[in-house]
């Protein structure tokens, strides 16, 4: 499947906050206050955790914002928690900002973005399309051969049924056990994940897979000969006017898994883009089609009321939520929320790690819905 970059076509009122998001209330923009306020107020008092940010845009227009300071707490918490370094979760100074700046590490949110680069190269002509077999790409790593693997295209890496033996979910990350852990520790990302074992034919099963991501940067370097990192930079976060750093591995290839930090607001920028088909300001960043495609539920996953899609997790209507939404969804609480029937965006950023659940994006959603739902 192709998908090809167009024409844009886009109402020439449409607020672009390439240099800053305007500002308006929430009864400006058909919300009520109250229910924001009250969401607020449980932040605040830690009722969902470590909570940093709440971010809430309708129309374009930024209706709610606050941060929350628990530098106190995390001082406290990560105070002797092993030898410091860009994969220690408790090092202070990479997480959850980036070296005392305002950039905040956004985990798993960077599998999303890093699907919208994918989508940028497929419409480049540089990737054929998402059927293509993945690994005559990684031609380069002698692995067993495997009959199973041969078959495995980019959807089924998109989409996180790979096929590859894979558990990060059932233990923690400072697990040894887990494959993402041990992957984060290792000095070739991409090979440890070809080495690992086939257990299923691609495409037959969901399990999520942080390496299969990993994949994805290597695929970005092999078929545009830029890390997936500076690849961003020249194709969306400079029109978008997005500051941001990006982690890379030990082999050099940007961390499309995990290691991007960026601020709340604009990381609801790539919401925006998504709510306009891949426009922003007259100009197509994203090929036609690739945003809907990206967020089509795909497969059915192991988390209840989660459906997803090409690296983007889908929310049907129902089960507390009075509309349909997906979002890109981070370790720790990192949360982009987009509703396109109501064209609101909503972020959140945390730092519940380990022993604290983070803010849970259907929660979340419902609460902001809530305010959607009420006469301002």
């Amino acid at each position: 499947m192709m998908f090809a970059l167009a024409a844009a076509q886009v109402s020439s009122s449409t607020p672009w906050p390439t240099k800053g998001w305007p500002s308006s209330t929430p009864a400006a923009e058909g919300m009520a206050a109250a229910p924001l306020e009250a969401f607020d107020r449980d932040l605040a008092a830690g009722k969902y955790g470590n909570v940093d940010a709440m971010l809430v845009i309708r129309h374009g227009r930024v209706v709610f914002e606050k941060t929350y300071d628990h530098s106190a707490d995390y001082m406290r918490r990560f105070a002797g928690k092993g030898a410091p370094g860009i994969y220690n979760y408790y090092d202070p100074g990479w997480h959850p900002y980036y070296k005392g700046t305002k950039l905040h590490t956004m985990q798993s949110v960077s599998k999303s973005v890093t699907s919208a680069l994918v989508g940028i190269a497929i419409g480049e002509g540089k990737i054929p399309g998402v059927d293509a077999k993945a690994m005559p790409y990684f031609a380069d790593f002698k692995v067993p051969p495997d009959p199973r693997r041969d078959r495995m295209t980019l959807a089924d890496i998109l989409t996180m049924r790979t096929g590859i033996r894979w558990d990060e979910e059932s233990t923690e990350y400072t697990d040894p056990r887990n494959n993402c852990a041990v992957m984060e520790g290792s000095e070739d990302w991409v090979r440890y994940v070809l080495e690992q074992p086939m257990a299923a034919d691609p495409g037959t099963a969901f399990v999520y897979n942080s390496g299969a991501t990993e994949l994805l940067s290597y695929l970005i370097w092999k078929t545009t000969g830029k890390q997936a990192d500076d690849y961003a930079k020249e194709r969306l976060f400079t029109p978008l006017g997005i500051e941001y750093f990006w982690k890379r591995t030990p082999k050099g290839l940007a961390d499309t898994e995990g290691g991007l930090y960026l601020t709340p607001r604009d990381l609801a920028k790539i919401g925006d883009l998504y709510l306009h088909d891949g426009v922003w300001d007259g100009k197509r960043l994203l090929p036609e089609g690739w945003a809907a495609a990206s967020t089509k539920p795909r497969t059915k996953t192991n988390e209840k009321g989660y459906e997803y899609g090409y690296q983007w997790w889908v929310m049907p209507k129902g089960e507390g939520l009075s509309h349909a939404g997906y979002n890109a969804w981070g370790y720790g609480g990192q949360l982009l929320l987009v509703v396109p029937e109501l064209d609101l965006i909503a972020v959140f950023t945390g730092w519940n790690i380990y022993d604290t659940p983070s803010l849970d994006p259907r929660l979340a959603l419902g609460r902001v819905l809530s305010a959607v739902s009420q006469k301002p």
